[in-house]
């Protein structure tokens, strides 16, 4: 990814041991799914999952943790509430759970 249009999120010090692959992964997702209604992302979350999984991506707690807390960091106050809802959601079903770090 060029560096001049990287998110600022990414050149956050809490992913800076995150795999450059993996953190182009998470901002492509995030840029699929901003703007989208929380049923559309939820809909959409699947099909990026499996294209992790094409993409041979897999993601440990702690990245996930490292890059949900960046996301945050750098999110607008509407964001952080959709980012929020969808983890509650995702913590509901088992794709998600902080608690592993």
């Amino acid at each position: 990814m060029d560096k001049t249009k990287m998110p600022t999120w990414m050149s956050d010090p809490l992913v800076k041991d995150i795999p450059e692959k993996k953190l182009d992964f998470l901002s492509r997702m995030f840029e699929e799914s901003r703007g989208k209604s929380q049923k559309d992302l939820m809909l959409a979350l699947l099909p990026m999952m499996n294209r992790a999984k094409q993409e041979n991506l897999n993601f440990t707690p702690q990245e996930m943790t490292a890059a949900i807390a960046a996301i945050k960091k750098h999110s607008s106050q509407k964001e952080l509430q959709q980012i929020d809802s969808i983890l509650e959601k995702a913590k509901k079903t088992g794709t998600y759970n902080s608690d592993r770090t």
